[in-house]
């Protein structure tokens, strides 16, 4: 784990010891208040997948056309977490509506990360190829992706490592399944597309409190975005 990781770690570590301290009125401190962590610490940066190396990911995915390319074929074109995906119901995917997109919610065996990562991403290129393929597969299975979810949990790990080993031989050297996510950014700021719009598509938080007003931009209007992003890739 890289610095920034195990600081996180250690500050939910911390805030389930203080709940506990507090709810059952226990003596004593917290003994992971204030640790140190060295500066040694190797700090990981994921590499993101090259523009034309996505390319021709996708069109392998939808040449195999399976379960698990459907899944890299999602996140390619929508930019979203791993477990995001892997946590999505076949109800989640809204296709009949002139705008097709996911509606990203949370529920009991998948939280979101945050309260800005409840969201509508719009469907295109890819990832609608692969959102029309998971709702005509497996009519008796609520989940897009039954293999690494349930009704009591979902294992993004388990899809995590199958998709790393797949993809150690489809792109460059240090790519993971997680840098899908960080090229959205490139690819939509290639394009022009406003700040607030990337961070609504992706569900990054914004540190400007006046964009946490109102409702957000509207599904047509991103969708026009995403458009141009998968024309930035053809």
């Amino acid at each position: 784990m890289g610095k920034s990781t195990v600081k996180r770690v250690f500050s939910s570590i911390r805030s389930i010891i203080n709940l506990a301290i507090k709810e059952h009125g226990l003596e004593g401190t917290n003994g992971f208040l204030g640790t140190f962590i060295p500066d040694g610490l190797r700090e990981t940066t994921r590499k993101p997948i090259p523009v034309d190396v996505i390319r021709d990911i996708q069109k392998t995915c939808t040449e195999m056309d399976d379960d698990l390319r459907w899944l890299i074929a999602l996140l390619s074109d929508t930019g979203m977490r791993l477990g995001e995906a892997v946590g999505l119901l076949k109800s989640d995917i809204i296709l009949d509506t002139d705008t097709p997109h996911l509606n990203l919610i949370p529920h009991p065996w998948r939280r979101l990360k945050t309260s800005g990562s409840e969201r509508k991403i719009p469907l295109v290129g890819a990832s609608l190829w692969s959102a029309r393929r998971i709702k005509q597969s497996d009519p008796t299975n609520q989940f897009a992706f039954p293999r690494y979810c349930n009704e009591q949990s979902h294992n993004s790990n388990s899809a995590s490592a199958a998709l790393n080993k797949w993809l150690r031989t489809h792109a460059p050297e240090g790519c993971v399944v997680h840098s899908f996510r960080h090229p959205i950014r490139d690819r939509l700021r290639a394009v022009e597309c406003p700040k607030e719009i990337i961070d609504q598509i992706g569900g990054w938080s914004s540190s400007d409190v006046g964009e946490s007003y109102g409702e957000g931009f509207q599904l047509s209007n991103v969708r026009t975005w995403m458009n141009k992003l998968c024309l930035s890739i053809s």
